[in-house]
């Protein structure tokens, strides 16, 4: 398709949308999340103050961890304790592959200790046991656990949320977040990018005025967002970020070292097997989360899981410090690029505000501090901020809170690919949104009945070096000389940042037009199949998970007491210490045969049958030492 000169660009923004229909709803109620790489949080704006709702386990956060066991999902603190002992049936940090080709994961693949395959459909695929799940489908069952969360702590059912990315994501990054709300069972009213949630609650909290940078450094991603706060209204001048740089390369980076100093000691390579990698991860992370609060720190990891013998080696946090400083001073390149976006120098910068759970480690505020040479504003929770900015966006659009706006941008610009594999940009990064912008195009062919449309994103010239979002076609346009045919094309983008791209003979009136579904989305379909197995085995989900929870509850109980046996019939009375060999003889069969409440009553009853033999135990210990 080729630019018509005669033809200027027509850019008409939008009217503001008109939030006020939302409130109108039944469901007043409209919790905000932080779907995070590591961690996620619900949360909710009650009496004008934004709180973070607890989890089922009275925890704040739950981490994004899932294992699935013969097809049941189970979510949060009892998946993250599952990945060791099962790296096979466990995914983390799916977040990294929402919206993403197989080529696009090139860096991290061999790092994870699940399977990563390329699916027949284009879509990539985590292999977990014989079957595969998208990161759109792990997504959805982190969400639904959130969103269960939220209606245990409210009392009542919970169906609509804002949901925040990172500033950087792109179209079908964004697109797969908001397939995968939908798929939890959530009307996704928002798609809001982190570092403009994390201002909100900034702003909520100390009404300040300003321009304000957002350092936004997760579990995956970097984005640096510029801001302008001024009388309630939310500005954002600029964004800029890395998708593939996050606390998770950190972890890699203390791994891939111990993992070197390892094979050189013992032999033993500790990414050779899924759980040698599961392991070498987890205490990589431990080794990072300790130095975020001392000077120095042991890492330590089973050579072989399950044997016994470990490999440990002091660190300091300087030597830390060093390994990674490198890594982080890439985020130098994005802060320095949304400033220059923005028209502004880091002088005019007036608060600097640290986002995200690895911001707390001292180098990231070091780093923080020597790129806007000002000490970053640290009074915000780091871990908490996103998840009650969303929820203040939510209140907003359920038109509870009038005295704020928030007004976003496109974060990479779109386009389509013109004649001789060139990107014509319709709508410039940055570009405030909601917005609309067309252009008109001709043919390069005599006769031509049909154009091709490819929708792209990015800021490349050649059309190949940027993504692909999708491609449509318009038939129907009356034949005539190359450059006779007027082609109109229309981007319009929703308050979400999801594009909808329309072409149309100006000559005839005949028309095509798409909402711009990503390589790497699921179509309507196979959502509505999941949904339709998701509510029809709610009941089966709803028994594995409370299965696995009292199991592991109770199978550390259980192998105490049998580990002790020996010691019960050498200081108990021996009926008292076959009554104990008993117990735990029904429980190891109620456990095979998965009797939940048995196991649990067995459990209680075991623990009380063993309290006078832990009495004696230590008293004998005692005794010894005296």
């Amino acid at each position: 398709m080729a630019h018509d000169e005669s033809h200027p660009h027509d850019h008409d923004p939008m009217p503001e949308s008109d939030d006020s229909v939302v409130a109108r709803s039944d469901d007043s109620v409209v919790v905000g999340i932080d779907l995070g790489t590591t961690n996620s949080l619900v949360a909710v704006v009650e009496d004008g103050v934004p709180r973070v709702l607890p989890s089922r386990e009275g925890e704040r956060l739950i981490p994004s961890v899932v294992t699935i066991r013969e097809g049941k999902p189970l979510v949060g603190y009892a998946a993250r304790r599952e990945k060791i002992r099962r790296p096979g049936e466990t995914v983390f940090s799916a977040k990294r592959l929402l919206g993403r080709g197989f080529a696009d994961l090139e860096s991290i693949r061999g790092h994870l200790p699940y399977e990563v395959v390329h699916g027949e459909d284009g879509l990539v695929r985590i292999r977990v046991g014989d079957a595969l799940y998208t990161a759109i489908e792990i997504s959805a069952m982190i969400l639904r656990e959130l969103k269960a969360s939220a209606e245990a702590a409210l009392g009542h059912p919970v169906r609509k949320a804002v949901i925040t990315v990172p500033a950087y994501f792109n179209d079908s990054q964004r697109q797969a977040t908001r397939a995968a709300g939908r798929l939890a069972g959530l009307e996704v009213l928002r798609i809001v990018n982190e570092p403009t949630a994390a201002s909100l609650a900034y702003g909520m909290q100390e009404k300040k005025e300003g321009v304000i940078a957002v350092y936004d450094l997760g579990g995956g991603t970097f984005d640096l967002s510029i801001l302008k706060l001024r009388n309630g209204i939310f500005e954002v001048l600029a964004t800029h970020g890395n998708t593939a740089l996050g606390g998770d390369d950190l972890d890699r980076a203390v791994a891939r070292k111990m993992a070197e100093e390892a094979k050189a000691a013992t032999g033993i390579d500790l990414f050779g097997s899924p759980l040698q990698t599961a392991a070498i991860l987890e205490a990589s992370e431990k080794l990072k989360h300790a130095l975020a609060e001392a000077e120095s720190a042991t890492f330590s990891v089973d050579l072989c899981v399950g044997a016994g013998k470990r490999f440990e080696r002091a660190w300091t946090r300087e030597e830390f410090d060093r390994l990674v400083r490198p890594l982080l001073l890439q985020t130098r390149e994005s802060c320095f690029h949304a400033l220059d976006d923005a028209g502004l120098t880091v002088d005019d910068v007036t608060e600097v505000v640290l986002v995200g759970g690895p911001t707390r480690l001292p180098i990231v505020k070091a780093i923080a501090e020597e790129i806007f040479g000002r000490k970053p504003n640290t009074s915000v929770h780091p871990d908490e901020v996103v998840a009650m900015g969303a929820a203040i966006q939510a209140d907003i659009l359920a038109g509870k809170n009038q005295n704020l706006l928030l007004l976003d941008v496109v974060p990479l610009s779109l386009g389509i690919e013109t004649y001789g594999g060139l990107m014509e940009k319709l709508i410039p990064r940055n570009t405030r949104i909601p917005t609309s912008a067309r252009e008109t195009f001709t043919t390069f062919v005599d006769n031509q009945t049909g154009v091709d449309v490819h929708v792209l994103q990015g800021e490349r010239e050649q059309a190949a070096e940027n993504r692909s979002l999708a491609r449509f076609k318009l038939g129907g346009i009356e034949p005539g000389p190359a450059g006779f045919p007027r082609v109109e094309v229309t981007f319009l983008i929703d308050a979400d940042g999801i594009l909808q791209v329309e072409a149309r003979d100006l000559r005839n009136g005949k028309e095509a037009s798409i909402e711009v579904r990503p390589s790497f989305g699921l179509a309507d379909a196979e959502i509505e199949k999941m949904l339709a197995a998701k509510n029809a085995n709610e009941l089966s989900d709803l028994e594995f998970k409370r299965w696995i929870e009292v199991r592991n509850q109770s199978e550390p109980v259980l192998r105490a007491a049998e580990k002790k046996l020996p010691d019960a019939y050498r200081l108990l009375p021996k009926p008292e210490a076959e009554a104990i060999e008993t117990v735990c003889r029904k429980m190891r069969a109620a456990m095979d045969t998965r009797e939940a409440e048995q196991v649990q009553n067995l459990k209680y009853e075991l623990n009380a049958m063993t309290t006078r033999l832990a009495e004696k135990v230590i008293a004998e210990a005692l005794g010894k030492r005296g």
